[in-house]
């Protein structure tokens, strides 16, 4: 699969089940995580033993700017307004994963003698899910 393949898209403010993509996108990574939970006790026998704690995932994802993009428009908003999003990867234009998001940063860079670009973080909140 080439990286080109992998699309974000955010839900539509007017129509929340439809999603939209923030025009321009270059690249993005997603990130997962999950917590331990130390249960060593006194059967252990002189071992630690873990478990899965708290499980967390981030998306991060830049672009070229488009001025009045739709989707770029409806990022800057929800972080405007503290509103959450609905989020989801494509993968070769089918959706993959879906859930949850805060927009807890955003980005434009505009340097003298190149293009303008954005960068976008998404902090998930609850789970991320696999669409079927």
């Amino acid at each position: 699969m080439r990286g080109v393949d992998i699309i974000v898209e955010i839900s539509d403010p007017l129509l929340p089940e439809t999603f939209i993509t923030v025009a321009g996108q270059r690249n993005a990574t997603l990130s997962e995580s999950s917590d331990t939970v130390d249960i060593t006790n006194k059967d252990s026998n002189g071992n630690y033993e873990y478990d899965y704690g708290l499980y967390g995932w981030t998306v991060s994802a830049d672009g070229l700017y488009i001025v009045d993009d739709v989707g770029y428009v409806a990022l800057r908003d929800a972080m405007k307004n503290k509103t959450k999003v609905k989020m989801q990867i494509k993968e070769s234009g089918v959706a993959s994963q879906s859930g949850e998001a805060l927009i807890t940063s955003r980005e434009l860079e505009a340097p003298y003698d190149g293009e303008v670009t954005y960068s976008v973080e998404f902090q998930g909140t609850g789970a991320l899910v696999v669409v079927v």
